[in-house]
């Protein structure tokens, strides 16, 4: 089988100005990094749209995950080169990647095989720098206030009760907590701090979040990062740097242009993680994607559970987006796993654990129907697969009466995808509604928890622990419960106990703390043993990258 780098050198890239050109963007709108990437200004947002038709929104997400994943992001790729065969102008709106996964267990985020963004190495590494900027612009904010605490205090920040803790892109369980400021009365006050990574940063939220940089500075000043000792909040505005994160984000603001192996144009802009954070592109990048073409092709995290439910309760709500449809990926090896089948025995033949393992599936799909969207169903199919487990998926979304295409994207790209990309075309031109999103931000905190844990997770009901109940009064003082609610749940379940696969039932959702994301404007309700900083796998992928004749290799 050939390597996603072999497969990638049988293409010629567009110059990233054609690419620009074929969305209607001249170059001084453009600031490139080389001939394969550029910025792209906000300016854009203001150009006169040039398409007659309406744009439309389609987003992916996909049943529960194997630890691989299904092939999201390469399906929202495929289906783009598919509209694009098909004729119609398309825009992907893609995240960007974390070196954690690129290193740890999943590999790169770009795509494989004949769907697969270019330049990829460079896309999955360092690329135009955002997250660096995130990582330097939080941890200048944690300086600043370590740096405060220092020189005199004249906030009276309690240095117990300080909030904000420090990024890296990186997964190093050994980070997550730490005593800081020890060597002596020189540096710095003695405290307990840890690690987030930057995928998990309010930086990387609010950047996601903003509407433009007036948004964001607006954001950052309101950012929650400690208390006094009398029990006042302290925002980030008062120590007095949010001129010098702005600063470190201008560049990292505007999103970044590429395209696919067969030219789409693909803005690739923001990372927060699905299962920790919000999963989902920035707005900027989804409104300009909407503004530039005539379909719109976004993708959200992990599962419909996580990334797809905050992308409709957190950040269409919030940015005034609508959805025209909604596909979600299965996959026969995830089914299998949900059937029984252990993680490293899902090439095996074995239609039954595929039959047993529907439930998954059926819970997903009920849960796209609660937000009213126009749903479809694509099996993304894999080698290994028979025609027989594929029949078992395609025979249950059938009686589901659930459109369903089977996509062969990986092998075949852009012509792959294409009775998905009919079925899209047809079922976002005929049955777009607005979504219903799951519950109102004025309802009480818990409230909207158990709508997510009971409707979305399938979940018995909610229990809430003793330092969970105190941040809900801490919360409700302070006026932030109006705030919609960020889940951080384990991806490898319905439940937020990842050894349940399949559909759960009879379980309760267990909520440990809940976070005041003051700036990027909602509360991160922090579910089962979830935690913010991910350790690296006994063979990370790391060992298998390496760099031969100039070429980066091993970023799967």
């Amino acid at each position: 089988m050939k390597t996603n780098v072999q497969i990638a050198a049988e293409f010629t890239p567009k110059p990233i100005v054609d690419v620009a050109r074929d969305l209607g963007l001249p170059p001084e709108l453009l600031e490139p990094y080389g001939h394969d990437k550029a910025k792209v200004r906000l300016e854009a947002l203001r150009l006169p749209r040039s398409r007659p038709n309406r744009a439309r929104l389609v987003l992916v997400s996909a049943i529960t995950p194997t630890p691989a994943g299904e092939g999201k992001t390469t399906t929202t790729i495929g289906l783009g080169q598919a509209l694009t065969r098909l004729g119609e102008s398309a825009c992907l709106a893609l995240r960007e990647p974390s070196l954690g996964p690129c290193m740890g267990v999943k590999g790169g985020a770009t795509g494989g095989g004949y769907s697969q963004l270019t330049p990829a190495a460079s896309i999955n590494l360092h690329f135009t720098g955002d997250f660096h900027a995130v990582t330097s612009a939080h941890n200048l904010l944690a300086a600043a206030l370590d740096n405060h605490l220092h020189h005199g205090n004249e906030l009276d920040i309690d240095p117990q009760r300080v909030l904000w803790r420090r990024v890296m892109d990186m997964n190093d369980r050994s980070l997550r907590n730490t005593i800081v400021g020890l060597g002596g009365v020189n540096q710095g006050i003695p405290r307990e701090a840890g690690f987030d990574i930057t995928a998990a940063s309010e930086v990387m939220a609010m950047l996601g979040l903003a509407e433009g940089f007036d948004d964001l500075r607006t954001r950052i000043n309101r950012t929650l990062v400690a208390f006094s000792r009398s029990g006042k909040p302290i925002t980030a505005g008062e120590l007095r740097v949010t001129g010098a994160m702005l600063a470190l984000l201008k560049e990292a603001m505007m999103p970044n242009l590429v395209q696919t192996l067969e030219g789409t144009p693909t803005l690739v802009h923001c990372g927060p993680f699905a299962n920790i954070a919000h999963g989902c592109n920035s707005v900027v990048a989804t409104r300009m994607a909407l503004h530039l073409a005539d379909w719109a092709v976004t993708e959200a995290g992990f599962g419909f559970d996580l990334g797809a439910e905050k992308f409709f309760d957190i950040k269409a709500s919030g940015a005034r987006l609508d959805v025209d449809a909604v596909v979600l990926v299965a996959t026969v090896r995830a089914l299998k796993m949900h059937g029984g089948r252990s993680v490293r025995d899902l090439a095996t033949t074995d239609e039954d654990a595929v039959r047993r393992g529907l439930g998954n599936l059926e819970k997903h799909i009920e849960n796209m129907h609660q937000f009213g969207v126009p749903a479809v169903v694509t099996v993304n199919k894999f080698a290994g697969d028979t025609a027989a487990e594929i029949a078992v998926i395609v025979d249950r979304c059938a009686e589901l009466g659930v459109r369903c295409a089977v996509t062969d994207h990986f092998a075949r790209g852009g012509e792959g995808a294409e009775d998905l990309a009919r079925v899209v075309m047809e079922v976002a031109n005929t049955e777009a509604v607005p979504f219903t999103p799951l519950y109102a931000w004025s309802q009480a905190v818990p409230q909207k928890v158990e709508a997510v844990a009971q409707r979305v997770y399938g979940a018995n009901s909610v229990k809430w622990m003793a330092a969970a109940k105190k941040d809900l009064r801490v919360i409700e003082k302070l006026g932030f419960g109006a705030l919609p609610v960020c889940i951080a749940k384990t991806q490898s379940s319905l439940s937020d106990n990842p050894s349940l696969r399949g559909r759960p039932t009879g379980f309760d959702v267990t909520v440990t703390r809940v976070l005041i994301n003051a700036g990027a404007g909602f509360l991160v309700v922090m579910t089962g043993d979830i935690m913010r900083m991910p350790g690296l796998p006994r063979v990370p992928q790391a060992e298998h990258m390496d760099v031969v004749d100039d070429t980066i290799i091993g970023i799967a």
